[in-house]
């Protein structure tokens, strides 16, 4: 990692035991999602430290700069000793001026501006203008929708009281923190000019508790603030007459359709999180997606997403890349974040998991990554997770919907992939590109090493 001033082109478990996710839970959890996965498989498939096909890139780069993303890291944003020192959403312990000199220096790094003002011009002007809408930038009264990544609030995990909208389960689990969210809209109000309510907050499966609502209603009471239930002055989430139409193509399901507030926002912003999950590997932009219809994953009647996404195959139809595809979700997307402040494992851990990797040492990521190219984000922080664990990241597969992203117009598995119509009529392009890094000190790709038309990681420390 380089200075600020020497730049380089560089669900959770259930029940009310918290913590004692044993053999038996887990096990009752894989049995939950279809049978998709079991435990031995996966503990006797840990691949090598040099199986991955490193410096290939696939795909076509996305982006002002095609395939650039950036990554801030501030050691000093983090003052919380862990679990038993209060909570790490409140008192400050992630600091609100650090918070808002990384989400900064995230938007300049990632589109080369001078000013946040100067960074969202360029981002909306490029989104418009590849989306056949000119080169203009932001116009008053256009909507823009925020899709954190609250899957420690999720309604069906009683991690959330519904009577009370509290924590009553793992307050310290690593959503999406307000914090970021804060600084984002920060951004957006002061140096976009986006009115309050022309934005939403939305994860249609979680219960939006009073302790993250408080410190984002606080500053910013006019934005919507969408949830599964939409008590205590949220607003609940409603379903379009949109659909969404899964490239299998599954029999006597049931017709998935998209929010209306996704369905009817001009933008969005992808804001996940830096996590590994015992089914899929990693949970990262694409996955973020489970929660932008208003289902369970693998709710009763409808397509069982699980299957796919948590199978240990390659060159399988992935349903990640009908959502990364679709028009309104990630077609529509301006921005990809990813938080990293915390990280850990996916449903296991009900607190964050320091890093060990470098440069972390055995302390808190703190980090924050960026991208106009949902794909290469993915890969990256696929790169630092599969360098940090041993296990779930390296289980085959797990790489897999990004091989299918990057050529998703004539993909590995041979899927003719089209979310927007009932049969397969026009098939998704390219949606980024897909590669991995050339080895963990370094971390850099062919994009930074000029080898190819690859990914371009833009890494500072504040």
């Amino acid at each position: 990692m380089h200075t600020e001033n020497d730049r380089v082109s560089r669900h959770p478990e259930h029940g009310p035991d918290d913590g004692k996710f044993n053999r038996r839970r887990f096990m009752e959890w894989a049995a939950a999602i279809g049978g998709a996965m079991s435990l031995s498989p996966l503990l006797a498939a840990e691949q090598k430290a040099d199986d991955l096909d490193r410096l290939n890139p696939t795909g076509e780069a996305k982006g002002i700069h095609p395939g650039r993303v950036a990554w801030i890291h501030a050691p000093q944003v983090v003052k919380w000793d862990g679990p038993g020192d209060g909570h790490w959403w409140e008192n400050d312990r992630v600091r609100q001026a650090g918070a808002d000199a990384m989400m900064t220096r995230a938007v300049c790094e990632l589109t080369g501006a001078g000013t946040v003002a100067e960074a969202w011009s360029k981002l909306f002007r490029h989104y418009n203008a590849t989306h056949g809408k000119g080169d203009v930038g932001y116009r008053p009264g256009e909507k823009i929708l925020i899709k954190p990544n609250w899957v420690g609030m999720i309604w069906r995990e009683y991690v959330v009281d519904p009577e009370t909208y509290t924590f009553s389960r793992r307050p310290d689990y690593m959503n999406t923190a307000p914090q970021l969210l804060l600084a984002l809209l920060r951004q957006l109000t002061d140096a976009v000019g986006i009115a309050q309510t022309d934005i939403t907050v939305c994860d249609s499966l979680a219960y939006l508790v009073h302790e993250y609502y408080g410190i984002l209603h606080g500053e910013f009471p006019q934005v919507r603030y969408e949830d599964y239930a939409g008590r205590f002055d949220r607003i609940q989430v409603t379903t379009s007459t949109v659909p969404l139409y899964w490239s299998c193509r599954p029999d006597d399901v049931a017709q998935d359709y998209l929010p209306t507030s996704f369905a009817e926002a001009d933008y969005l912003v992808n804001f996940a999180n830096l996590k590994a999950h015992q089914g899929s590997g990693v949970t990262l932009c694409a996955k973020n997606h489970y929660g932008s219809l208003v289902r369970w994953p693998v709710e009763k009647g409808y397509y069982n997403m699980h299957p796919n996404c948590f199978s240990r195959e390659t060159r399988i139809y992935r349903p990640l890349v009908d959502l990364m595809g679709h028009a309104h979700l990630g077609g529509k997307t301006v921005l990809h974040l990813i938080d990293g402040l915390f990280s850990g494992l996916h449903p296991r851990d009900p607190a964050p998991q320091r890093m060990q990797s470098p440069p972390f040492g055995g302390r808190w990521p703190c980090s924050l990554f960026a991208s106009q190219d949902q794909v290469a984000i993915d890969s990256v922080a696929f790169d630092f997770l599969w360098t940090e664990w041993t296990d779930y990241p390296r289980q085959p597969g797990a790489d897999d919907y990004l091989h299918e992203a990057a050529l998703a117009g004539n993909p590995p598995s041979g899927t003719f992939y089209d979310p927007h119509h009932a049969t397969a009529t026009e098939r998704l392009a390219s949606l980024g590109v897909h590669e991995h890094w050339n080895n963990a000190e370094e971390k850099k790709y062919s994009g930074n090493l000029g080898t190819g038309p690859g990914i371009e990681l833009v890494g500072v420390t504040l």
